[in-house]
Parts: structure tokens; sequence; C-alpha cells
């Protein structure tokens, strides 16, 4: 493993006393953080210079798709359900192992360029090794779940799974990839919705989950349309009837969660359920605003990820933070409903704690594992950068193009805003050409028509 040591940057540790300390320096050393300090005279097989930079811990987002990053732009201004079924759901299923790569591997770049370290992702139904051995390959931090589907009108055949099969294939997918590449991977069982699963998968879901120790991922009280589909179908709200089937606990990653009752609040709460918050995504399909100063009022785990790109359509963690923040204020008419320190804290820390991974991720402190982000706000958009707390510069003016290096356990993934793992260029250029073989297809063609 090699070392690295980052000189003379502010560092915004977010430790138990959230200190920032100006004019430090951090050192890395077998893919964790072993010294903070002043002036450490320490030798380092890479020394990057960050004098009048910001370094951060990496960003966690707790809901993404990798595989719809290549389906970018392909289903704008359409409401969840249309969304899903018109779009979404159709090119999912057209998807091969060399279109999913891509498409995870255009979401991993965007992502580290812009200083997100670890993600929690639902795959599609199908080939999910290609986005395994993507995240493997480009030395990316992922808990990773095949998409599950096994009910619903009008999913696609190619999306459509019978109950055993998904439930094999699940399992098999977590024996092969939970807590490999140097524990990199792990892996979260990934029922898409109640809309989309009979009670029999989610009942087992719970049951391997419990017997495996992992995490389970799904959305929930996303849209009104979805809420009445589950109480039409399973008698109850979204929560209630998770609740019911043992499923209401904190190994569970709820994505959304907008339409709750005073009841689902309390639930979330006292057994906590982690909340994954998506405000950009939230805005752009007109779903709502979550209650996230409630929840957190209340005790829940609230953290933040950017969706998928064809609902957001940014992967960009800074942008998010920023959406979190001002989405709150406005709902509540209150410029303090979500400062800039707590929102910056459900993207770093809270993000650790979502995943079970507090003491391993989310701030720099020695002995952590060593995700990190350097960020340098010496631009006109962010100037006067002056002597101030950096958090709200982070939260409210950076982007991710101010990234200028990107670590991930312990390996500089990106130098001076240059990929070390992807080639670019290319990744562009197969993107844009991989996409149009997608579209080509003939029951591809009639989405468009």
């Amino acid at each position: 493993m090699t070392s690295i040591l980052i000189k003379n940057g502010t560092v915004v540790t977010m430790n138990p006393g959230r200190e920032i300390l100006r004019n430090t320096d951090v050192y890395v050393e077998n893919g964790r953080i072993s010294e903070i300090g002043e002036d450490l005279a320490l030798q380092a097989d890479e020394t990057i210079d960050a004098t009048g930079r910001i370094v951060i811990p990496g960003l966690i987002q707790t809901h993404l798709h990798l595989t719809q990053t290549l389906f970018r732009g392909l289903a704008d201004d359409l409401e969840l359900l249309d969304w899903l079924r018109k779009r979404i759901w159709p090119l999912e299923a057209a998807h091969s192992f060399e279109t999913n790569a891509i498409s995870a591997r255009i979401g991993i770049a965007e992502m580290l360029m812009g200083g997100t370290t670890c993600i929690l992702d639902m795959g599609t139904v199908n080939h999910f090794d290609a986005i395994a051995e993507t995240v493997r390959d480009t030395g990316f931090r992922a808990f990773l779940g095949k998409c599950m589907m096994d009910h619903g009108d009008e999913v696609p055949i190619g999306l459509m799974e019978d109950t055993a099969a998904s439930l094999r294939d699940s399992e098999l997918a977590l024996k092969k990839w939970h807590d490999q590449a140097g524990g990199r991977i792990k892996y979260a069982f990934a029922p898409r919705f109640v809309v989309s699963c009979t009670e029999e998968l989610l009942l087992k879901v719970q049951e391997m989950a419990a017997h495996h120790d992992v995490m389970i991922h799904t959305h929930a009280s996303e849209n009104r349309g979805e809420i009445a589909l589950v109480e039409q179908e399973r008698g109850m709200r979204n929560i209630l009837y998770l609740d019911k089937l043992g499923m209401a606990h904190d190994k569970l990653v709820l994505a959304h969660c907008i339409w709750l009752d005073e009841k689902e609040r309390r639930i979330i709460a006292d057994k906590g359920i982690r909340v994954a918050h998506c405000p950009s995504c939230n805005m752009k399909i007109a779903s709502g605003m979550a209650p996230v100063p409630e929840l957190l009022e209340m005790g829940s785990s609230v953290s933040i990820g950017a969706d998928g790109a064809p609902c957001n359509n940014n992967l960009d963690m800074f942008l998010e933070m920023r959406h979190a923040a001002l989405l709150q204020k406005v709902r509540l008419l209150s410029p303090t409903a979500l400062p800039a320190d707590q929102v910056f804290e459900m993207a770093t820390l809270g993000g650790a704690r979502a995943l079970h991974m507090e003491n391993e991720l989310g701030s720099i402190e020695p002995g952590k594992k060593a995700d990190m982000a350097v960020v340098d706000l010496n631009k006109i958009h962010a100037v006067p950068g002056c002597d101030r707390d950096p958090v709200p510069q982070l939260v409210y003016s950076a982007t991710a193009q101010d990234v200028t290096h990107t670590i991930v356990d312990g390996k500089v993934l990106m130098r001076d805003r240059k990929l070390t793992t992807i080639d670019l260029e290319q990744t562009i250029a197969d993107g844009n050409s991989l996409c149009m073989s997608i579209l080509k297809k003939e029951n591809i063609c009639k989405l468009f028509e």
C-alpha cells in the first residue's frame, strides 16, 4: 500500500468536536488515516499540497441507480409512475452487460470528480455483475444490490422475475460480492418498492438479510400515486406495511419518505429506519418535499443521495447539499430550517451512520479509512473565502468542479482533476455510442414516437 501526505490544508474533520483545523497535514498509510497535525515530518509516496484548499471527508450518497446513468435526459418531465412505466423500466430491460457496465462507469467517474467516495446503489434486475465489476476495477466504494421485481402492472417481461429465481439470484450475488475488493464492496438486498414486490418476496428478503446481517435498500412513500397503490393492494400505507412484515429496523434504508403521516414518522424514529433524502429528484419529478427537519428532530437518521441521472439529472453531491438546505427553508419559511452544518453532516458522517460505517467512514480521524476529497474554493463563485467557517461555503457555494483530488481506501482516484483508474475520454465516447445502440432497438424507438 502507498502512503500519502496531504499538506497544509484546512481540514473539516467531522470528529466529535467538529473541529476545523487550519494549516494542517493528514498522513495516510495502508489505506487508513494515520496522523493529523501541523508540519508532520513524515516521508510519503505521494504528497498533495492543500495550501489554500479544504480537505473534507469523502461524500457518501445513500441512494443511487448507477444502472440508469446511461439514460440521462431520456425521461424528463414525467411524474414517477409514468417515468418508470413509460421510460425507465423499458430502458433498464434493454440493458446488456456492456451497456450496464458503461452506465456504472459514467456514474462513478462523475461522482469521483465531485468528491463522492461511497454510495448505496440499487442495480437493475439483470447483469448485476457488470456494476460490481466496474466498482471493483475503478477503486470506488459501494454497497450494491441486485434489483428485485416479481409483481406489478406494466413491468416489462425483461424485468419481471419469478419470486424464487429473484431470491436465488440475489443470494448468489451476495455470496459472490459481499465484502469483496478489500471490503470496498458490500451487499444490500434491493427489492425495488412494495408496488413491484410480492409479500412472499419481501418476507424472504427480511429473513435472508437478517441471516447474512446485511442492509435492505428500497423506496417508500415517494409519490401519492404509489401510496394509493400500496393501500389498495396491501390495505395500509407503506411504512405500516413494512413494519407489519418485520422490516422496520435499523438495517433498512428507505429512499424518499416524502408522504408520511405522524404514525409512520414515529415508526421510522422508534425503529431506527434510515431515510435517504433525494432533494433534486423530488423536485424534478414533482414528488414533494420530505419532512427532513421533523425527522431529524425525532432522532431519525437522514442522509442524502442524488438518486438516478434520469431524474436529477446530475450526480453532484454539492448540488444535493445546497438543494437539501434550500428546499426546507422554502417549505417551512424559515432560514434556519436546515442549516449548513446539519446538511454537511448528513452528507458525510450521516451517510456513514446510515450504512453502519460510522466507525470507518464519514470523518477525518486517525484509524478511519482514508476516504477524502480536496476542494479548491479559490474560485470567483466562492470569493471571498477569508478565514471564515468553510462549511457554509461547501454547502452553498461549492460545486463538483471545485474538487481537485479524491481518495478512496488510501488510493488517489482523482489527481488534479484527472481520474487515475478511468479513461474519461473513452468513457464519454463509449457512453454516447452505447446509449445510441439501446435507442436504436425497435422496442425502445417506440417509446419516443
